[in-house]
């Protein structure tokens, strides 16, 4: 009698690029990895030209390299024959054809495909098994444990756990180097006129031949491509290299100038590694790790709130917008607390809009799939906010026009952080401003269409009339926040005809938000 031979059939996902997965550490003759470029991961929004290459890219070489480390791979291309364009037609195929006798996956870090590969994996005859992707500090469910029986969620408390967990920063067994545990004070400066940040150290990747298949396929786009210099890390050399840049190169400054803002100036001391590392190209660990190393190295020429605010956004934000989304999906995505309906502005797909700001962070993000947090949350987040726009447009923009947003950090951002239509479960209040904030930290003002110190009257700032526009209308939901309950001691201050004037300022901007 003949015993059946073993076959295992393993899916990679395309944010699942980890070399150093426990997968691969042994070469097994019984196990073939499949990777898969199909289109209900390409059309599930409209996504950035220079996101789909970035992926597809970064999937082929990782295919390369697992082939040529002797691991049997099948690489399905966007237009291959037999490609049925899903995960669970493709795998179905795979099985019966070669026979293979069980199927496993890693744990996907979207609730969309974590449910589609489950329903999968119960439809199918033979043996499955789920694994962890071994990429981040916590688990899916730590952070719903963590706060278990809370009403209220905070980073801040979660950051610290986590530092403590993991020994991060941390002395005496739980005290935070230096004394404190947030340097975030430090970190809020302008760029100073003459100051000229580092350049960009950019990559010259020819991603020609995908664009072609793209092409072929006829996929629905936006933005724009150099395609031979695409400028993102599409491997792990790459990613290591570009990791190497910044903890050299922009360091030193990054925690200072994290919030600044300056026309022209894309990248300034951001790593710009979000991209590798959510597609798993590197990890939090090695990143975080690596940044430590440098400052340790270099303590006269690295300010420690350079630092402790880079290791904040890994540690703290990124793993927290996680937990967030693994414990309240799939309500999260229809949460909608100010009950916005309007549509997004036409000039957010095109930049072509008079409000400096805008133009700048729309166009920037156009050409290079790339905003910092600050461009996103104060600039086209704020105007969405202040202008009433349905959360899911908004989300659907910022899913797409992004080569680092994923939907377990992209909804909790946007939903959350910048559009609070989940009420506060991620952030304490609305993070909404007028023309003053964004003239604090930037010099996106100055040469501007629109006059940043008038409310109302020909050429007001639109950001003002509406940042008052939106107090007055959600008064009932907002005035007992402790948070911005002096912001309506300032409003009821106001002369009845001075209010009135800015009201109606908003209502015609409101009216003509193609046009501003």
């Amino acid at each position: 009698m003949t015993v059946k031979k073993n076959k295992i059939l393993r899916l990679i996902l395309g944010d699942q690029l980890n070399s150093n997965h426990s997968w691969f550490k042994t070469i097994d003759e019984t196990v073939t990895y499949v990777l898969m470029e199909i289109r209900t991961e390409t059309d599930y929004t409209t996504h950035h030209i220079q996101k789909v290459l970035g992926i597809f890219a970064a999937m082929q070489q990782f295919g390369d390299a697992l082939q040529k480390q002797k691991h049997n791979v099948i690489y399905i291309k966007l237009n291959g024959q037999n490609n049925f364009q899903s995960f669970d037609k493709n795998c179905d195929f795979l099985i019966i054809k070669h026979q293979f006798t069980q199927f496993e996956y890693q744990l996907p870090d979207e609730y969309r495909v974590d449910e589609h590969l489950k329903k999968f994996a119960q439809s199918l005859i033979i043996p499955t098994k789920v694994v962890d992707t071994e990429h981040f500090y916590s688990t899916r469910n730590e952070l719903g444990i963590l706060f278990e029986g809370k009403k209220t969620y905070l980073m801040e408390t979660f950051y610290r756990y986590m530092r403590k967990k993991h020994n991060v920063l941390i002395v005496n067994g739980d005290k935070p180097l230096h004394g404190q545990w947030n340097f975030d004070e430090d970190n809020r400066q302008k760029l100073p006129k003459e100051h000229k940040p580092t350049l960009p150290f950019l990559f010259e990747n020819n991603v020609s031949e995908i664009e072609k298949e793209i092409k072929i396929a006829n996929i629905k786009t936006i933005g724009t491509v150099d395609v031979k210099n695409f400028l993102w890390p599409i491997n792990r050399e790459q990613s290591l290299q570009l990791l190497d840049f910044f903890v050299k190169e922009c360091l030193p400054l990054f925690g200072t100038f994290q919030d600044a803002m300056a026309p022209n100036e894309w990248s300034l001391y951001h790593s710009r590694l979000s991209f590798s590392m959510n597609i798993k190209l590197i990890s939090p660990q090695e990143v975080v790790n690596k940044a430590i190393e440098e400052y340790n190295l270099r303590p006269e020429e690295i300010e420690f709130n350079q630092l402790e605010g880079f290791v904040r956004q890994i540690i703290g934000w990124r793993e927290y917008m996680r937990g967030i989304y693994w414990l309240k999906m799939p309500s999260y995505a229809a949460l909608n607390y100010f009950e916005h309906t309007e549509k997004l502005p036409q000039w957010y797909w095109t930049g072509k809009t008079k409000m400096s700001c805008l133009k700048n962070a729309i166009n920037q993000s156009l050409q290079f799939a790339y905003a910092h947090h600050i461009q996103r949350l104060m600039i086209t987040g704020n105007f969405a906010l202040l202008a009433g726009v349905n959360p899911n447009e908004v989300d659907a923009w910022y899913l797409g026009i992004y080569i680092d947003a994923f939907e377990w950090v992209e909804i909790t951002n946007t939903r959350g952080m910048s559009q609070f239509a989940d009420g506060g479960i991620v952030g304490s209040k609305p993070y909404v401003s007028s023309a003053t904030y964004i003239n604090k930290m930037s010099s996106y003002c100055s040469g501007c269409y629109y006059d940043k110190a008038k409310k109302t009257g020909d050429k007001a700032c639109p950001f003002n009339s509406l940042y008052w526009n939106f107090y007055d209308k959600h008064e009932t939901r907002l005035a007992k926040n402790p948070r911005i309950g002096m912001m309506y001691n300032v409003w009821r201050r106001m002369e009845p005809k001075a209010k009135a004037d800015i009201l109606e300022q908003a209502k015609f901007y409101l009216e003509h938000i193609n046009d501003l």
